[in-house]
């Protein structure tokens, strides 16, 4: 991929981020469940999004305002890029109030992650 190409995530549809899939040990995935679930580990494979999406998800009140997070070794710009990666793949849901962006993990999501992973039938 050139420097001039930019790779574009599935913008997910927030009825999907609740549990969507069955646990990986009781069939096969369907197309559309591989696709979906595909779309939010993609999002949390970059080192610096994993790390967002930490702060977001351990962070006191389980909101976290941008200026808290935006401690992770890259500039502000690549920041807001990352939260936006991570809106779009359904993990993160965001707030204006006033000039600040506040964060929080998406209902249900990392349920619905641990959920599929889950090798229990």
């Amino acid at each position: 991929m050139s420097k001039s190409e930019v790779a574009q995530l599935p913008v997910l549809e927030s009825e999907i981020v609740g549990p969507c899939c069955p646990p990986i040990a009781a069939g096969e995935l369907s197309q559309a469940d591989a696709e979906k679930m595909a779309a939010m580990f993609k999002a949390l494979s970059d080192p610096v999004r994993l790390r967002l999406f930490s702060k977001v998800a351990s962070h006191p009140g389980g909101e976290a305002c941008v200026c808290d997070i935006a401690d992770v070794g890259v500039s502000q710009p690549t920041v807001s890029h990352h939260l936006k990666k991570l809106r779009e793949a359904g993990l993160l849901t965001s707030e204006r109030r006033g000039t600040w962006v506040y964060y929080q993990v998406a209902p249900s999501v990392v349920a619905a992650m641990s959920a599929m992973l889950d090798l229990r039938t």
